[in-house]
């Protein structure tokens, strides 16, 4: 069996299995899972690109068709370190119902590899619910006290964009009558493509809303930092660090090379709504007093300046998304581990009872600043050479308003800086008597953090590997 079908099957069929267990065995069976699925990930990295298909549906022309080219390696490659780490890191947290809960998260694993690998229209829309529902009673089961409400907005939100893509789905496949398989990329793209003007620029809301509610992009972003706040740390790392990735994949695969006329035709209207978003979710991050909506903010102006990018037409705009969200999945989950370790120790998330915390816990403290660092794209961070060339890329757009773009981005970037190191100030520096002595990072903790700090310092000196594992998705 191909190793490709491995990266769906191993966290499927372990999530399903960690729900008849009991005790601690859910989550050493959570751990063991999720090393596999990372060894498998590895194996499909350092190998050639690779296909997988057979029969499905015959009778709806659809089957189950992978592909790892590039951009979906790095993808898989990216969860499947993410997972183990965030197991690791929260290793000492008693979870209710842990048959449920590492099961759950197992599930949501297998969807979202299903979403990077799926070459088939048809297949990419099941990965993509399967990977939204174990989420969705995650948080609906093991969230904060708002956690009713915020999960049924969130279901809203996600379901009306699900809805809209499946729309599209069954419309560019009734273009392809009599084709083989009508739900093939190629048969999709073909008869997205040969579309009239008009017609493309309805298809591509139906895709686009689908997608920028996943990312999220302004104005679709309301469900996201109220979402974010009640999930356990876990799941807020799974939504942020790999979930957001589904709808910039989306973009990337399924809707710039579908309708290109209608990318055409709005794509200065959605660099203008991103770029929006880059500086409206900047001045919130700044006047926010609570950790969790401070990163949850920063990370919807991050995803804003890699839409602009994904919009801008550029060969290195592209090429910097794939190694920014590769590198942005690595950073948001350091940040969200340091702010559960913090909550945990502290009780609190608001900065304005935090303070001292370089006194009472030296080591977090130096792991929350490289981390910070690597937030806001210092030079010798890994986060660096992906902003700068997403910025290039909105620079030779050729657009008659990319310098102005490029500005009021780098307005953002400005911003990120403050609010990010006013939270380490405030957080890690402040008035030392606001707080009450805690212990420092335990074994586990360190392990989880070395990883993170591992690759952002890494990529960060030496970024040659990432760039030439991504560089095959522009040729």
């Amino acid at each position: 069996m191909t190793v490709l079908l491995s990266l769906i099957l191993v966290p499927l069929l372990s999530g399903i299995i960690a729900f008849l267990l009991k005790g601690g065995g859910a989550r050493v069976w959570a751990l063991i899972s999720s090393l596999l699925t990372l060894m498998a990930a590895g194996i499909v990295a350092v190998g050639e690109p690779s296909t997988w298909t057979m029969p499905w549906i015959p009778a709806l022309g659809a089957q189950i068709s992978l592909e790892a080219d590039s951009m979906s390696t790095m993808l898989c490659l990216l969860t499947a370190i993410i997972m183990p780490v965030l197991l690791v890191a929260n290793w000492n947290k008693d979870v209710d119902r842990a048959y449920a809960f590492y099961g759950l998260l197992l599930l949501a694993q297998a969807g979202l590899m299903g979403v990077f690998l799926a070459h088939d229209a048809l297949l990419f829309y099941f990965f993509w619910e399967l990977a939204l529902i174990p989420v969705y009673f995650l948080c609906s089961q093991w969230g904060g006290e708002k956690r009713v409400p915020v999960t049924f907005k969130f279901f809203i939100y996600t379901f009306v964009g699900s809805l809209m893509l499946l729309a599209a789905i069954i419309y560019l496949s009734l273009q392809s009558q009599g084709a083989t398989n009508s739900f093939a990329w190629e048969t999709i793209v073909r008869s997205g493509s040969n579309l009239p003007e008009a017609q493309q620029q309805f298809v591509f809301w139906l895709i686009f809303i689908a997608f920028a509610i996943k990312m999220p992009i302004f104005p679709f972003h309301t469900w996201q930092p109220d979402t974010y706040e009640q999930s356990p740390t876990p799941v807020t790392i799974v939504l942020s660090a790999l979930m957001v990735k589904m709808g910039m994949y989306g973009v990337l695969r399924w809707l710039l090379p579908v309708v290109p006329a209608g990318v055409v035709f709005w794509s200065d209207t959605v660099v203008i709504l991103s770029i929006a978003g880059i500086v409206y979710a900047s001045l919130l991050a700044l006047v926010q007093t609570d950790l969790k909506r401070l990163v949850a903010y920063s990370s919807v102006a991050h995803m804003g300046l890699m839409c602009a990018a994904a919009f801008a037409s550029s060969d290195t705009g592209i090429h910097g998304i794939l190694v920014q969200m590769f590198n942005h999945g690595i950073n948001i989950t350091g940040m969200w581990l340091i702010v559960g370790m913090i909550e945990s120790r502290w009780g609190t998330r608001d900065m304005t009872r935090l303070g001292g915390m370089a006194v009472t816990a030296p080591r977090m403290t130096i792991a929350l600043l490289v981390i910070a660092f690597a937030n806001i794209a210092l030079p010798l961070t890994n986060g660096f050479i992906g902003e700068f060339m997403l910025f290039n890329g909105i620079f030779r757009s050729g657009n008659e308003y990319h310098i102005t773009y490029m500005v009021i981005a780098g307005l953002g970037m400005i911003l990120g800086a403050l609010y990010t190191l006013n939270m380490v100030q405030r957080v890690a520096y402040g008035d030392k008597t606001a707080q009450v002595a805690q212990r420092d990072l335990a074994v586990y903790e360190y392990i989880g953090l070395a990883v993170i700090i591992g690759l952002i310092l890494f990529l960060g000196v030496y970024p040659n590997p990432l760039l030439e594992a991504t560089s095959g998705f522009i040729k």
